[in-house]
């Protein structure tokens, strides 16, 4: 078992646990929703999805952003997923990145959508 995130107790009082389909979808999110520079002795981890919260949106953007996600992703989460598809797209204020993949330890293929909704 591997502890959920976000941390939490569970009904026993004791820290959560998941399941490892579970954990390396959070592995995903944390991978996505972090900022490069923010963890310590690793500068090279995350995205930059939430530097542009006041971006304009636009096709570039999303460009942009497929291309810098899909780098880290397999660079980061290589031994533990692979990379099946990934699509951001833009419309109108909302940038929607899609990730879908398959747990290398279950063979599971799973989905994960961030959506963000900002300035046109």
């Amino acid at each position: 078992m591997y502890v959920d995130f976000p941390w939490h107790y569970d009904g026993r009082g004791a820290t959560a646990q998941t399941s490892e389909d579970d954990h390396v979808r959070d592995l995903l999110v944390q991978l996505v929703l972090t900022d490069p520079g923010e963890r310590v002795n690793r500068p090279g981890f995350g995205c930059g999805l939430r530097q542009l919260v006041f971006a304009p949106n636009s096709p570039e953007l999303a460009a942009a952003l497929q291309f810098t996600m899909q780098a880290a992703i397999q660079r980061e989460l290589g031994d533990v997923l692979t990379l099946q598809g990934l699509e951001v797209t833009s419309e109108d204020a909302a940038l929607r990145v899609t990730v879908t993949y398959v747990v290398l330890a279950t063979g599971r293929p799973a989905s994960v959508t961030v959506e963000r909704e900002g300035l046109p």
